[in-house]
């Protein structure tokens, strides 16, 4: 099984209410090969939230508390991200997932490239939460662009 990001598959899931569809993916979760989640909404946010991106590092610092997941406003909500990624980790597991399709770019699921910590739409390497932790367990974590070359 292949568990993808809510959001590629269609969901309005993501912090302003929008998805982020890629139609072979929602295939397969039409198929059944895959099956969504959202780490964000596990940790217990709701949609539409407010934006919050990595200060002071990336996923795997913030799984080392090295840094923090701030939302614009400025509030702390680590937490609630470190959460989202331990329910990801344990659904993955329960399903057997072979592979994880995370949404790019995202302070929970981004797997190679994050925003930068300070709302500017500025990029960096590195990954989001999520990815982090299913990558120190061992689990094959690409983004959406790696998905396409692989599998298409």
């Amino acid at each position: 099984m292949i568990l993808v990001s809510s959001c590629l598959a269609g969901l309005k899931v993501r912090y302003n209410s929008t998805h982020s569809l890629n139609n072979e993916i929602a295939k397969l979760v039409e198929e059944n090969k895959a099956m969504t989640i959202c780490p964000e909404l596990l940790g217990g946010f709701s949609t539409p939230r407010e934006p919050a991106e990595i200060i002071g590092g990336d996923g795997e610092d913030v799984l080392d508390g090295k840094a923090k997941v701030i939302e614009k406003s400025g509030r702390d909500v680590t937490d609630l991200y470190i959460k989202g990624a331990y329910a990801t980790l344990n659904k993955a597991k329960e399903i057997n997932a072979f592979v994880v399709v995370l949404k790019e770019n995202s302070p929970s699921c981004g797997s190679s490239m994050i925003y930068n910590g300070e709302f500017i739409g500025r990029k960096l390497e590195g990954m989001g939460v999520t990815s982090a932790l299913l990558k120190r367990n061992g689990l094959k974590v690409i983004s959406e662009e790696q998905f396409a070359e692989a599998f298409l």
